[in-house]
């Protein structure tokens, strides 16, 4: 009997771990809607192709080498498998293996296969942050060049210290700080972003964004009704980002815990879209539609570093004042003309940061103090590898495109055709 229940639950942790890394694939295509629809028209083509490249450089460097980094093993030469034991006793004994070896004390039951997906398609969050920061002015080789080192190297070295648990270059392990990330406010969502600042500054504004009297010109998206609708892809995506993060559902106490972290990721997410919509009207005396759903976003930002233990109504707090952050740091970042057209480093740089701070708060394992350093070993590590990358990719082949190539879109000049040709052509 106990045999029974043990494959029993085997399968059903397998079987969500791998919906939710499903669920957070298809992230992926939110982002791509997102910002596409952000952008301009004549650089829609050019943002399709990059976030369909970058996943899938995403999912074959963290093959290759990024998930040896982050958890040892070596899954391309080795590969992840059980033994193909057939009777009951056999499988027991693979099951237990790969527990220990994940580091779970035997208590979380799923395939390593299923632990590998769910952690390569949070590389490929990660990176399309930084696709929409340095949207319309980025050349296109130079960003995915820069996808290869960030998702084989950058992000699976921070991954190590973290969720990991191993030493910061031998001095100090941030666990025994206690720093808690429980899906990666800081991890995924402020490292997306402290590469993208890094780049944003290296590649400057985009023409005619900001005037010499400092004044700030708007830059319409093409598409809104496509930003909408990768918002709320990302919105659902999420309850697999979260969700997953449980690591286990087939038992009372794991499935009573995926249920409040779904119930608080929604929670903050609607927060969030109403204070920022509450807020710009103060402000514009208008209700701002981009501002909206970047509130809903960075909702789900700030909850992602602890889901499990706010009340529903912290929750909701949570994520209403990370509603009103994110307006506030948007004005800010354009006000010292940080140019970023889809608001990424606000959303997911200011707000992941804030998330990690409201840990503490409902999470008695952590501390401010473990919080600041862990996050401060994010950023640093991050933003000082990335802004070297970039300044390599700058000087040996040039990363921002030139000024006749950005006025004529990256669509042609980057992939010879048109999203909307019929806007253009007789």
């Amino acid at each position: 009997m106990e045999q029974n229940i043990l494959q029993l639950q085997y399968a059903l942790d397998t079987f969500y771990f791998l919906i939710c890394g499903a669920l957070v694939m298809w992230m992926a295509a939110g982002f791509s809607m997102l910002e596409a629809g952000l952008v301009r028209a004549k650089n829609t083509t050019e943002i399709l192709t990059k976030n369909v490249a970058l996943y899938s450089i995403a999912c074959i460097m963290y093959l290759i080498v990024g998930y040896d980094i982050m958890y040892g093993g070596g899954v391309f030469l080795n590969g992840i498998a059980l033994d193909g034991a057939s009777d009951a006793q056999a499988l027991v004994g693979a099951v237990l293996a790969e527990s220990a070896e994940a580091g779970f004390g035997g208590d979380a039951v799923y395939s390593n296969a299923a632990d590998f997906f769910f952690q390569v398609v949070f590389v490929a969050t990660a990176m399309s942050i930084v696709s929409g920061a340095v949207a319309e002015r980025m050349k296109l080789w130079a960003f995915l060049t820069f996808t290869i080192v960030l998702t084989g190297f950058i992000y699976p070295m921070e991954g190590s210290w973290t969720w990991n648990g191993d030493a910061v270059f031998g001095l100090y392990t941030l666990g025994d700080l206690g720093f808690s990330d429980f899906a990666g406010s800081g991890i995924v969502h402020m490292a997306g972003a402290s590469a993208a600042l890094a780049g944003v500054l290296l590649l400057g504004a985009r023409r005619g964004k900001y005037g010499k009297d400092g004044k700030v010109n708007a830059i319409p998206g093409a598409n809104l009704p496509m930003a909408t609708l990768g918002t709320f892809i990302l919105w659902m995506g999420w309850f697999g980002f979260n969700g997953g993060s449980v690591l286990k559902l087939a038992d009372i106490n794991s499935a009573n815990s995926v249920a409040m972290v779904f119930l608080n990721t929604n929670a903050a997410a609607a927060a969030g879209a109403i204070s920022a919509l509450i807020f710009a009207k103060l402000l514009f005396k208008k209700a701002d539609l981009t501002m909206t759903l970047n509130g809903a976003l960075a909702g789900l930002v700030a909850i992602t570093a602890e889901p499990s233990t706010p009340s529903p109504l912290q929750a909701t707090m949570f994520g209403a004042i990370a509603g009103v952050i994110v307006v506030m740091s948007i004005l800010a970042l354009d006000k010292i003309q940080i140019d970023d057209p889809v608001g990424a480093i606000s959303v997911h740089g200011v707000v992941g940061f804030f998330g990690l701070m409201l840990v503490p708060i409902t999470n008695s394992g952590s501390t401010f103090s473990g919080q600041l350093i862990g996050a401060a070993t994010i950023f640093v590590w991050v933003f000082v590898t990335s802004f070297i990358v970039w300044f390599v990719l700058k000087k040996l082949i040039g990363i921002r495109v030139t000024e006749e190539e950005e006025y004529e879109g990256g669509d042609i000049s980057d992939c010879g055709m048109e999203a909307y040709p019929e806007f253009t052509r007789g």
